[in-house]
């Protein structure tokens, strides 16, 4: 009995010593980068400000529809009433220049969604830019190893979670972020860069 009390205050004595000396060569931090990306002060404000500019697309594709459904229906009908015969010169231009405007309408709504995936991509750009600056800071002032998004563990410490840190300095050194297109030069480099 007395052999496994000694094994294992041995045993103990070993492990602490080794223990202090992994966590002293750094550790694992974990950040809620999810959390994160829904609460920042400038990720709620470029939030709000794209959803307000994809509701101002969806009220001007259904103003456009509204619009070329009512010029288009007496000119459908006109055609219709021809019986496939072809149409005189008159009906021959209001077919052209409806067909005119909607391939106008499509381009315009094609242009303004391009303009708001490019703006959602340029507030992402600035705030991951950021993140990544923040998070590198706070492992390195840490002495941490490792930082680890939250939603890639299976299980943490949650003595290792330094989210609100985090939060904090982000909200701090980026209180707001443009929400405007990319600059032209990086809307056209590839994705893959």
């Amino acid at each position: 009995m007395r052999k496994i009390v000694l094994l294992a205050a041995a045993a103990a004595t070993v492990a602490i010593p080794a223990a202090v000396n992994a966590q002293a060569r750094g550790g694992i931090i974990i950040v809620d980068t999810d959390q994160i990306l829904k609460t920042c002060t400038s990720c709620t404000s470029a939030a709000s400000q794209l959803q307000q500019k994809q509701s101002t697309l969806r009220s001007r594709a259904q103003t456009l529809q509204t619009q070329l459904t009512t010029e288009g229906k007496p000119i459908q009908d006109a055609f219709q009433a021809l019986n496939g015969k072809k149409p005189d010169a008159a009906l021959q231009a209001r077919i052209d220049a409806f067909q005119t405007k909607e391939a106008n309408a499509r381009k315009e709504l094609a242009t303004s969604e391009q303009q708001l995936q490019s703006t959602a991509q340029n507030v992402q750009q600035q705030i991951a830019g950021r993140l990544v600056q923040i998070v590198e800071q706070v492992r390195a002032r840490r002495g941490a190893a490792l930082a680890v998004s939250k939603d890639a563990t299976l299980a943490n410490d949650p003595t290792g979670d330094v989210t609100s840190e985090v939060l904090a300095a982000l909200n701090s050194a980026l209180p707001s972020v443009s929400v405007t297109p990319l600059p032209q030069q990086q809307q056209q480099q590839p994705q893959g860069r």
